[in-house]
């Protein structure tokens, strides 16, 4: 028997990508509601209702509400939203974080969808601070490039419109949405300085953490504590730095569900950088609420995945 989803906010970039990588599947059908109820709570509480699980793909506020539209039902739910991704019940929906991360997703009710710019900046800090290589109180400096999709439907619009057409820096006033994720998920004690950019294209990220001054040896030990957080994974890897030598190009990996990890340093001066890479649709949005569903569900973990990246390559 299929494993019934509802997509709440399927009209959106990421809806429509998590629907493009479901609708094909056999093992799944989507519920879905009429386009002109889609924002009745009745509706909504219906298809809520006949759903194994939701994705949330929708503002703060309106996730929230749709949790609790969900509640009587006992409808697994994933929050794209940032409203509950370091909220008490909900777990963080990163499966390779950590050992038990998988298993935990895959026993919860309430799993809350990662953010692309925590995705990335998690995956690199999270494994040095439990090696002892980064201080958890040295709040790292993070910086980054993202396609304009990553700001949603309002920032697209400008976009495509015309009214927008270069690249800008923003947050520097350190109010970034991801911030509080990756202090608690990075297991840090002190907030990164963050200063993330917008580039004039579509889709794709680029992620660096700068590091103080390591050393030959440090610079190796963090590529060691990279490569034994992530072995095996199958959509994490640590890659040569020679991969993203000398452009670190942010949509290399667009249309995957892949997340590449690389450390470069300069061994005269002991200066070292982390760099992620992966695309903010795939890995960082509707690839990474697709794989958690499928952890729920108990299927292949690449199930929808791999077709995915196989048609956009």
């Amino acid at each position: 028997m299929a494993h019934k989803v509802f997509i709440d906010g399927e009209a959106g970039t990421t809806g429509l990508q998590i629907r493009e990588r479901l609708e094909q599947r056999a093992d799944i059908t989507l519920v879905q509601v009429d386009p002109a109820r889609r924002k009745d709570a009745g509706a909504r509480s219906e298809a809520l209702a006949e759903a194994d699980v939701a994705i949330l793909c929708l503002p703060d506020d309106a996730a929230r509400e749709t949790v609790t539209l969900a509640e009587p039902h006992g409808t697994k739910i994933i929050d794209a939203s940032t409203a509950h991704r370091v909220a008490e019940g909900w777990v963080f929906g990163f499966a390779e974080m950590a050992e038990g991360q998988r298993a935990a997703i895959a026993g919860a009710r309430y799993v809350s969808n990662p953010g692309c710019w925590s995705t990335c900046a998690i995956a690199l800090i999270r494994p040095l601070v439990g090696a002892g290589l980064i201080d958890p109180a040295s709040g790292p400096a993070i910086s980054g490039v993202s396609g304009y999709t990553g700001g949603g439907k309002g920032m697209i619009a400008e976009y495509e419109s015309g009214e927008v057409n270069g690249s800008f820096l923003y947050a520097a006033s350190q109010g970034h949405k991801h911030l509080p994720e990756i202090v608690k998920h990075g297991l840090l004690s002190a907030v990164p300085v963050f200063v993330p950019s917008v580039g004039a294209y579509a889709q794709g990220m680029a992620v660096a953490v700068q590091l103080p001054a390591m050393g030959t040896e440090g610079i190796a030990a963090a590529e060691a504590a990279l490569k034994a957080a992530y072995a095996g994974e199958r959509f994490v890897s640590v890659v040569d730095a020679s991969v993203h030598e000398p452009r670190v190009m942010p949509q290399r990996l667009n249309g995957t569900n892949a997340l590449e990890l690389s450390v470069h340093g300069n061994p005269a001066t002991g200066a070292v950088t982390l760099v992620a890479v992966l695309d903010n649709l795939g890995k960082g949005a509707s690839g990474a609420a697709v794989q958690n569903l499928n952890i729920m569900l108990g299927c292949d973990e690449a199930a929808g995945l791999e077709a995915a990246a196989s048609a956009a390559a």
